[in-house]
């Protein structure tokens, strides 16, 4: 089993000054979770090499035993300097796909060619792929088959509009994740702020926040396994 983990490159967080990138959780995480299944796992990200990590997730009251694990790792560390460059990477050379989020991908990976390059054929070729966070603003672009936006008609979940007012960023992000999956005809669903809560509805998996992170690659493995 090969799984690709997709990061942001971007790390400034609009106008403010401050430094965003991907959250720690969402990437240590999931990364366990497929290391324990026996998974091989490639990293990659839109300028390839280290990407940005959000500060803020490395504070004391945002560190899991987990992150704790990934920053001690010498194995992981190293993987996640030399990320691979998205527009490198191939579908057909993988199982699967999981985005971590953070706010970055919410500037680049929205938009990003590659990324709709990649997601659109995992699909195609009928591969789960999975998002959590803010990382499910990462479909914005993307299509399915037929040319509409992959996730209208599609169960999904995402950062919430009320999360985003709680870390006082509704302003500064480029949009926002609960209204543009519901813009494009996604049937959004959400669960209480900052508790785990997934989605899964065919090949599309979606978390909606940090706490989702472990839960949402357990479904994905599940379905892999199945």
């Amino acid at each position: 089993m090969k799984i690709l983990m997709v990061l942001t490159s971007h790390d400034k967080l609009g106008d403010t000054g401050l430094k965003t990138g991907f959250w720690l959780e969402e990437l240590a995480a999931p990364y366990y979770a497929f290391k324990a299944a026996g998974a091989e796992i490639v990293l990659a990200s839109p300028n390839g090499g280290q990407p940005p990590l959000d500060p803020k997730s490395n504070e004391a009251a945002f560190q899991t035993e987990l992150t704790r694990r990934f920053e001690a790792d010498t194995e992981a560390t190293a993987q996640l300097a030399a990320t691979l460059r998205l527009d490198s990477v191939s579908q057909a050379d993988f199982d699967t796909v999981f985005y971590p989020g953070g706010h970055g991908p919410l500037w680049d990976l929205a938009e990003d060619k590659a990324s709709i390059a990649l997601i659109e054929p995992f699909v195609a070729a009928g591969k789960h792929v999975a998002f959590v966070c803010h990382a499910p603003g990462v479909l914005r672009h993307v299509k399915a088959a037929d040319g509409k936006p992959l996730v209208q008609g599609k169960k999904v979940t995402g950062f919430t509009n009320t999360e985003e007012e709680g870390v006082g960023l509704t302003q500064v992000v480029p949009f926002l994740v609960e209204d543009m999956l519901k813009a494009q005809g996604g049937i959004y669903s959400k669960g209480e702020d900052w508790a785990s809560y997934v989605v899964s509805d065919g090949l599309l998996i979606t978390g909606q926040n940090p706490a989702s992170s472990a839960a949402a690659a357990t479904v994905l493995l599940q379905h892999l396994a199945a």
